[in-house]
């Protein structure tokens, strides 16, 4: 024989059995691994929501999707301006959408449609004039671990101004992320 002969060799059926199950076994793995933190992030981490009603046109319209982050109040804390979603206090078995605009200790009171906080009124450029209620509302202060909030869609919102301030406990999560429509996709401030 020559020295530059080549010698082919065929794999036994029971080594590239095996090759193929450890593949297999290899894939079922990863699959599952990707699964389980793909249920984490949902369950924990980000959920998607679907907004019903209109009170938080014109910024979130209704039946729009939207990614909440559950985890995010773990290391910030909840401030003004944040729109959440928590748990109606009356009905704990409904979820509702609304913006933060008053924190604990703050003193708010509505003068004529004007939300005014520790005695400065609130610029809100996300409120179309049309959305604007006019009533106004007596001066509140809000209490430790609660929270006040108002919908963008003033005159037609259910929020604070009818059923009180919302515990902390109730809020479950931030609005980060529209997602459906697409043409409407982006972050939510």
């Amino acid at each position: 024989m020559s020295e530059d002969s080549t010698f082919e060799t065929e794999t036994p059926a029971g080594i590239r059995d095996f090759k193929l199950a450890f593949e297999i076994k290899s894939w079922l793995r990863d699959i599952l691994v990707a699964f389980a933190i793909a249920i984490f992030i949902v369950v924990f981490v980000i959920q998607p929501v679907k907004v019903e009603g209109t009170s938080m046109q014109p910024r979130l319209a209704d039946q729009e999707r939207i990614f909440v982050n559950r985890f995010i109040y773990q290391f910030a804390d909840i401030a003004r301006g944040d729109v959440i979603v928590f748990s109606y206090p009356r009905d704990r078995s409904k979820s509702f959408i609304k913006r933060v605009v008053g924190v604990p200790g703050d003193a708010i009171e509505i003068r004529d449609g004007a939300v005014v906080v520790n005695g400065e009124r609130v610029d809100e450029p996300y409120i179309k004039p049309e959305y604007m209620d006019t009533r106004s509302f007596p001066r509140v202060v809000v209490p430790e671990g609660q929270y006040f909030v108002l919908g963008d869609h003033r005159n037609s919102s259910n929020d604070s101004r009818n059923w009180g301030f919302v515990a902390e406990g109730l809020i479950y999560g931030k609005a980060f992320f529209s997602y459906w429509p697409v043409a409407r996709a982006g972050m939510v401030h």
